[in-house]
């Protein structure tokens, strides 16, 4: 009998265990999900203005290296503009919505300097997509063409990078959001493709 009631509290607390630390995984993927909304944002942002006729010059002003286009005329100024704006303003409604404790306990730092971390983390998302635009270009590769890795991690890696010196970036922070955001993007892409928002899945 003892030692049948050692086996079910045995069980009972492995449960708890794995639940507990199940609990605590999902938690922290909600806060690297939370963190990066802003860059999301500002990555979707080129997608969701295309129709807005307001800044529509190329980036890279048509330019040419060894007739390639250094970025390409979908790289514009309007996206870049864009996609800071909308990162800014999802940056300042976390931080009225820090308020509230739920959202606290999601966030990963308090959003009092909200202006420059939208700023920063839209700024950077953008300039991660223009690096691999250039290294697409330098290989011959048009726009569109899948790149996979890069064209789901591109503005992860330049939105981490840029918020560097206000943000103490984890290792395990930026290899979370990382995954998370490759898987994500794959996900939202295809879904933006058969609801005609984008032209290509990826």
């Amino acid at each position: 009998n003892f030692h049948f009631q050692n086996y079910v509290m045995q069980n009972y607390l492995n449960l708890y265990l794995n639940f507990f630390i199940m609990a605590e995984f999902i938690m922290f993927l909600l806060k690297c999900f939370y963190l990066m909304l802003p860059a999301y944002f500002a990555n979707m942002a080129p997608v969701m203005v295309k129709k807005i006729n307001l800044f529509v010059f190329p980036i890279d002003f048509n330019r040419k290296i060894n007739n390639n286009p250094i970025l390409g005329k979908n790289k514009t100024f309007r996206g870049l503009i864009f996609g800071i704006v909308f990162a800014i303003i999802i940056t300042y409604l976390q931080f009225l919505l820090y308020k509230i404790e739920f959202f606290k306990n999601i966030s990963f730092i308090n959003y009092q300097n909200w202006l420059l971390f939208g700023l920063l983390i839209g700024l950077g998302a953008l300039t991660g997509d223009l690096v691999k635009s250039f290294f697409k270009r330098r290989l011959g590769l048009k726009p569109g063409a899948k790149f996979v890795p890069f064209d789901q991690t591109d503005f992860v890696v330049g939105a981490l990078v840029f918020i560097m010196p206000i943000f103490d970036l984890t290792l395990k922070i930026f290899v979370t959001s990382l995954l998370l955001s490759f898987i994500l993007h794959i996900i939202v892409n295809h879904i933006a493709f058969y609801l005609r928002i984008r032209n290509e899945k990826w």
